[in-house]
């Protein structure tokens, strides 16, 4: 089978590790099946959680699931800014944690529509280059504002240096942002859900299950199938029914 075939068609949930980078687990999933793969959004290699790829001919369906509304729960460190909002990055600046009203008045804004800078180590492209090569280069860049919006912003746990959040946010927002726009930076965060689809469904990229990209549309919110035309879902449909 070729390296780019169009079967199996169909949809996997995979719950990446810490460390390998989305592509690596793209790349994992193709050498099993053989079949063309792609992802439907990223997550930076420390980050944990669901990433939703599509295999063979679904890949052609990509639109349909990347602009779903993500979930997540992260834990922020207070004390010290980094130079990528995670622990992968240098520390800029140590001060004291945000506390009491200040921090409630942080959070607050926050929430619904935010406008943040984009994290300088993100795929974005600043003057044609990825912004995360010329972070690496120690190149500094004005990183654009990006416009998302915050559904919900609800803090679990929290002691004087630290807080875990859980949020539903639109797709494109990053929550090393977030993290950054309180004084800090993510020490974890972990994706628990895409769209209709969670964390607890999905298997290691070793062992994922494909199931059938007609299933997976069903489930998506009203409009987003349209984002691809008729007939191409219907063309892709009919591949994967084939025996």
């Amino acid at each position: 089978m070729p390296p780019r075939a169009l079967r199996p068609v169909g949809v996997a949930l995979v719950d990446k590790p810490a460390g390998p980078s989305s592509f690596a687990v793209v790349a994992a999933l193709r050498r099993r099946t053989g079949a063309r793969t792609g992802h439907t959004g990223t997550l930076d290699p420390f980050a944990t959680g669901l990433l939703v790829l599509l295999s063979g001919a679904a890949t052609r369906l990509a639109p349909c699931f990347s602009g779903l509304d993500k979930r997540y729960l992260t834990d922020v460190d207070l004390t010290a800014t980094t130079s990528t909002g995670d622990p992968e990055g240098e520390i800029l600046e140590r001060h004291d944690p945000l506390a009491g009203a200040a921090l409630e008045e942080a959070l607050a804004g926050l929430r619904g529509d935010v406008e943040l800078p984009i994290p300088a180590a993100s795929a974005v492209k600043v003057g044609g280059e990825r912004a995360y090569r010329l972070a690496r280069r120690g190149v500094a860049v004005e990183m654009p504002l990006r416009r998302s919006r915050v559904h919900r912003l609800e803090v679990v746990s929290a002691t004087r240096s630290s807080l875990r959040l859980s949020l539903d946010v639109s797709a494109g927002t990053y929550v090393r942002a977030v993290a950054t726009a309180l004084g800090g930076h993510c020490t974890s965060l972990r994706r628990t859900a895409v769209g209709p689809f969670g964390v607890d469904e999905a298997e290691p990229v070793e062992s994922a299950s494909l199931f059938p990209a007609a299933a997976a549309l069903e489930r998506l919110p009203a409009g987003a199938a349209d984002r691809v035309p008729a007939a191409v879902r219907a063309g892709v449909l009919a591949l994967e029914a084939q025996p």
